[in-house]
């Protein structure tokens, strides 16, 4: 399995560019890892008068590669320019586009991918008002409309006064976990079934949460019959649904 490091920056010796080299370098054989600056490439959509040998090249290692690990730096609150520019070029190839514009997912589908950034706010401030929750979501909506499955993510916040203390042990772990879960991870790895067994196992627990909230209300609120059990079970369940929802697409971000 061929992992590719792809760092999307300007500071190649940068706290970012430490996050991707700590990932890369445990990776362990079988597996093999291979890291590239997107700076290097020119990054512009090929045409017929404007050919782009590098977009081929940068096509061909996404096509071998089983594993993306993106490494951004976050800038003004998003990904870098860099990163930006490289899904924009590859847009027509990471999806499938229909006759009514759709996108769905084309040559890349069921490849993994982990997500590294970084940014000035300290960590406690990233926790509350989150400055890299815009580039995980980015980043999330771009490779899992192409199909891709994410492994996971990291971020290292208060890199204003840290860039030449380098990654803390802490931290240093934390990443290397990420390398084992690469490593540890199959080459096709369809994960329908899986999830089908976390949907069933949410809509039970959410099922057995809110008809513990009806037997409650029964007790406060002197109604029965079939109507009112069936209107308070479906708002209870509804609300209960869109938290766990807002949670695990907007909120459940690494922050620190």
């Amino acid at each position: 399995m061929q992992v590719l490091g792809i760092f999307a920056g300007t500071n190649p010796d940068g706290i970012t560019a430490q996050m991707l080299a700590t990932v890369m370098d445990n990776i362990k054989a079988p597996n093999t890892a291979i890291t590239i600056n997107l700076n290097d490439y020119n990054l512009h959509p090929a045409g017929p008068k404007h050919p782009n040998r590098d977009l081929g090249k940068l096509i061909q290692l996404l096509i071998k590669s089983d594993v993306w690990v993106i490494a951004t730096p976050t800038y003004w609150g998003h990904e870098s320019g860099t990163l930006k520019q490289f899904f924009d070029i590859l847009r027509h190839y990471l999806v499938r586009i229909d006759h009514r514009g759709g996108m769905h997912p084309g040559r890349f589908k069921n490849k993994h991918y982990v997500t590294l950034t970084s940014c000035y706010k300290q960590a406690w401030a990233n926790f509350f008002s989150p400055a890299t929750d815009p580039t995980f979501q980015t980043v999330d909506k771009v490779l899992s409309t192409a199909g891709l499955i994410k492994l996971g993510e990291a971020v290292q916040a208060g890199t204003w006064d840290h860039e030449g203390q380098g990654l803390s042990e802490k931290k240093i772990n934390r990443l290397k976990k990420l390398s084992e879960k690469i490593n540890q991870s199959q080459r096709k790895d369809d994960q329908t079934v899986k999830r089908y067994f976390e949907l069933f196992a949410i809509v039970a627990i959410m099922t057995l949460i809110t008809m513990g909230i009806q037997v409650g209300l029964s007790h406060l609120v002197p109604v029965s019959g079939f109507w009112w059990t069936y209107l308070s079970f479906v708002v209870i369940f509804f609300v209960l649904l869109a938290t766990i929802l807002h949670l695990l697409t907007v909120r459940l971000h690494a922050r620190k």
